[in-house]
């Protein structure tokens, strides 16, 4: 398998085969360049952000709070008839 050349931009140049291992070198060289401009990047993407306010924030987690203890309450019921039903099964089939 041949690997072209990277330039600085990640671009091939040439048609030499390069090794797997020096290729990874290569990409390992620019990797804290490449590390800052995404930080970058996510630090300029944060302040364009629109956070909630306190009161959403409260009204949103009032209605997760609601939400889990309907489910665990359905579930809950789900499970004891089921539960009910299999060990009625299981008498008559004994």
């Amino acid at each position: 398998m041949k690997a072209a050349m990277l330039t600085e931009d990640g671009k091939s140049k040439g048609s030499r085969p390069r090794s797997t291992a020096a290729a990874g070198l290569a990409s390992i060289r620019f990797w804290p360049a490449k590390a800052k401009a995404f930080l970058t990047e996510v630090r300029s993407e944060t302040k364009r952000v629109t956070w909630p306010n306190l009161a959403q924030i409260r009204a949103t987690t009032v209605v997760v709070i609601v939400t889990v203890f309907l489910f665990g309450a359905y579930f809950g019921i789900l499970d004891w008839a089921f539960n009910y039903l299999v060990r009625w099964l299981l008498q008559i089939g004994s």
